[in-house]
């Protein structure tokens, strides 16, 4: 069993390492869920949930509730590989290291232009439509240290060509690491 983390930028990608892991067997804990959650419960949008949430109780609080979400997992006798998506900032990365050894990261990355046509496409609820508004997005992603994150991760997978060359590359990376 692996516990490993997954980072990147909106339309980057890391949904791909997700749909792949699953066919694995693991287990996905998506950070940005939890926010989803949370902000529905508050009548809030989800960018201002994940701000919010961090002024009310600090950095920690969206890693504190996936580690919460993840030990409960283990304690009810989970033995599948666990994948954390969305994971943000170096706070996190520090937490998921305390508390769970050999943690891991992934970075997916794929540049502005290309992200934000695939947001384009999706149309989630938090994707903006116009680019001032997907460009805020991830001023506010930097803002919490997603590019530290990215930067110091133990591996980058770059998703800027074709569907199945970013499928290749993410599954030998699960084989490497023996997902």
């Amino acid at each position: 069993m692996r516990i490993m983390g997954i980072s990147g930028m909106p339309g980057s990608g890391k949904s791909l390492v997700s749909e792949m892991a699953v066919k694995k067997g693991a287990i996905i804990v998506s950070m940005g869920d939890i926010i989803r959650e949370e902000a529905k419960k508050r009548g809030e949008s989800t960018g201002d949930t994940a701000q919010n949430l961090r002024k009310e109780f600090g950095q920690f609080i969206v890693a504190e509730l996936t580690i919460k979400k993840i030990k409960k997992l283990l304690d009810d006798g989970i033995e599948n590989s666990i994948v954390v998506e969305g994971i943000r900032s170096h706070h996190e990365v520090d937490m998921f290291k305390e508390n769970f050894e050999d943690f891991i990261i992934l970075s997916i990355f794929a540049n502005p232009t290309i992200r934000f046509k695939r947001l384009q496409l999706r149309k989630r609820e938090d994707d903006s439509q116009d680019y001032e508004g997907f460009r805020t997005r991830d001023l506010n992603e930097l803002e919490f240290g997603i590019g530290n994150v990215i930067s110091l991760s133990d591996k980058m997978i770059i998703n800027e060509s074709d569907l199945e060359s970013c499928y290749q590359k993410i599954n030998e990376y699960l084989e490497e690491i023996d997902l």
